[in-house]
């Protein structure tokens, strides 16, 4: 006999959940607080599925017979209703952000969880910025290629040649993540490859002449700006980093006893660990700094913010200050100096220098084994490198370097 509207509004709670049975697999349960859910079970293959219906008395018996009627048609058709409902669940979740600023927002957050830098966040964001609030309003699957090309093309015409090409390789990864999540069908940004005009491709500035790069060292050691600032502006000399990782180096990766600065795989452009060796110049600087850095995890914390490092151009800012211009030198000039004159030296493996620059080598195995193989001579070059600067730094007779060949 099944169930009646009686039975049901009589119903008690107990201890536990317990079942009034309808028919056809159809149930009530009825839970300890009172409330009672309908449940169809059914089986595939085998194994016992249960489907959710609603809730009594919201869905009424007469509801949740014909619910479980549609549900019986459903597999006997070949379908499975739980997972359908499953399924419908879930698109309708992600239907809820379908504009291209909401899925570029998702896919944002989805890098910062995976571990991205604060300083790639926020350059993501500056270029999801680009796009301007009307665009980003648009629903994903619905942009075509001119409506972007539109917004790239206006980029451009600001002069802005590398912030067009850069807003289109962010779309494209925002467009790839819509296609993997079913918001879209394709990625529209790849239909624009070759429509942008390339930018010129500048080097950043560098003084690689000895004598000039001894003045740049004399003129640090007069910075009287910010004592975080001066010590990170007198170390990006000695180790060969990208100022970015310099300026977020931790106290938690250096190690004091090896004499090196393990840097994660999370903070290096390419992805992979990075290990410095220190020299003993390198290592007096950074004690200097960590004197007055505070509590926070960074030996070279912002002013005023010991929770985060130094910001973006500060080090540049620096240099402006002890009057050497854009076009003369650059934070990360630094690594062209030291590249130049340790090539130049004729002392070093190339592939050692590359290495301590953190280039990566096209060829995977070889750059596992180079790695590995250049440690020793990595090591003795940082400090052979930083006692060439005290050199230059002093102002003493500067002897040409002997050509490789010579």
């Amino acid at each position: 006999m099944g169930l009646t509207d009686t039975a049901l509004r009589n119903a008690k709670p107990r201890a536990k959940p317990y079942k009034l049975s309808d028919a056809h697999g159809l149930y009530a349960l009825v839970q300890p607080n009172g409330s009672i859910l309908w449940r169809w079970k059914y089986r595939i293959a085998g194994r016992e599925k249960k489907l959710a219906i609603g809730v009594y008395p919201a869905t009424t018996l007469a509801e949740a017979r014909k619910s479980a009627a549609t549900a019986r048609k459903r597999l006997e058709g070949g379908g499975d209703p739980a997972a359908e409902k499953q399924t419908a669940k879930i698109a309708k979740s992600l239907s809820a952000g379908i504009t291209f600023a909401s899925v570029a927002e998702e896919f944002i957050a989805k890098r910062e969880a995976e571990g991205v830098t604060d300083v790639t966040t926020a350059k993501t964001r500056w270029l999801l910025g680009r796009f301007g609030s009307a665009f980003g309003k648009r629903p994903i699957s619905e942009i075509e290629p001119i409506q972007l090309l539109g917004v790239l093309k206006s980029i451009e015409r600001r002069g802005q040649l590398e912030t067009a090409g850069r807003a289109r390789a962010f779309a494209g990864r925002v467009f790839r993540y819509a296609i993997a999540t079913a918001r879209a069908n394709r990625d529209i940004a790849a239909d624009l490859r070759g429509a942008l005009t390339a930018p010129t491709v500048k080097k950043r500035a560098a003084i690689i002449e000895p004598r000039a790069v001894g003045g740049l060292l004399r003129a640090i050691e007069g910075f009287d700006g910010q004592p975080s600032t001066l010590y990170a502006l007198r170390l990006a000399p000695h180790v060969f980093t990208r100022p970015g990782e310099l300026r977020h180096m931790e106290k938690a990766e250096l190690d004091f006893e090896r004499s090196v600065w393990r840097i994660p795989a999370s903070k290096m452009k390419m992805r992979n660990e990075h290990a410095v060796p220190l020299s003993t110049q390198a290592l007096a600087i950074i004690k200097d700094a960590l004197s007055v850095s505070g509590n926070g995890s960074y030996v070279f914390p912002a002013i005023g913010n010991p929770g985060r490092p130094l910001s973006e151009n500060t080090l540049n800012g620096a240099l402006r200050r002890l009057g050497y211009s854009g076009d003369e030198m650059t934070a990360h000039g630094f690594r062209s100096t030291a590249s130049s004159l340790l090539n130049e030296s004729g002392k070093w493996n190339s592939d050692a220098i590359e290495r301590a620059l953190a280039h990566r080598d096209g060829n995977a195995v070889r750059g596992i084994y180079n790695r590995s193989a250049y440690w020793a001579e990595r090591v003795e070059m940082a400090q052979w490198w930083s006692d060439y600067l005290d050199v230059l730094r002093q102002g003493a007779e500067i002897v040409p370097f002997r050509s490789a060949a010579g």
